[in-house]
């Protein structure tokens, strides 16, 4: 089955369409250069609405090591989304210090970058289009013969991301954009989404 994550919950409201959909992961943004920012405080009261059985990811960009294994300690994030351009020693410091998983999210435009992106030194890879949030896809026919699991982000929604799990089976998607109304998480689109996911997964 093809896991789910929604990115960038950021509202009280945000934690009740989750506990209702029960999406795998649910991302927190800390790059504060995001729209989608929350700060480790507002996160932490978000996390105690959110149902134990969903996995929470905190999302860093070039973040020093002792912030994200601090949020990893606290229990408020339960994996490691690397966004910036953190090295492969970055990766062995944190892992060093933590035993959670890893993610680390690669922009692809051409073949190489997913090459580059299959040589990680992560537990696993994300595979965006830009920065990340720009509701935008990548040309995804240069998955053609990848041979590592990994998550699928980038202009994802109900509409297309079935086609997305027939063609290359990722081991999870994820999206965040396509589910917003105005900037704000809808719970119509989370929902067309999940079920997309499920439907076809």
């Amino acid at each position: 089955m093809t896991r789910v994550k929604v990115c960038g919950l950021k509202r009280p409201e945000d934690m009740t369409y989750a506990n209702e959909l029960l999406p795998d992961y649910v991302g927190f943004v800390f790059a504060k250069a995001s729209k989608r920012y929350v700060s480790p405080e507002s996160a932490a009261a978000l996390r105690e609405q959110l149902s134990p059985q969903i996995v929470t990811v905190g999302v860093f960009v070039d973040e020093s090591v002792e912030s994200v294994v601090s949020l990893l300690q606290s229990g408020m994030i339960g994996m490691a989304q690397l966004h910036g351009a953190e090295t492969a020693e970055y990766i062995r410091a944190l892992r060093s210090r933590s035993q959670a998983p890893i993610i680390q999210a690669f922009r692809i435009a051409t073949r190489d970058d997913v090459l580059r992106a299959e040589q990680s030194q992560a537990d696993y890879i994300l595979l965006d289009h830009g920065a990340g949030g720009t509701g935008e896809s990548f040309d995804w026919s240069l998955l053609d013969g990848i041979e590592r699991p990994f998550f699928l982000a980038g202009g994802l929604s109900a509409e297309n991301v079935g086609e997305a799990i027939a063609r290359y089976k990722p081991f999870a998607v994820d999206s965040s954009s396509k589910l917003e109304t105005d900037g704000l998480k809808d719970y119509n689109k989370m929902k067309a989404f999940v079920e997309a996911v499920r439907q076809n997964g």
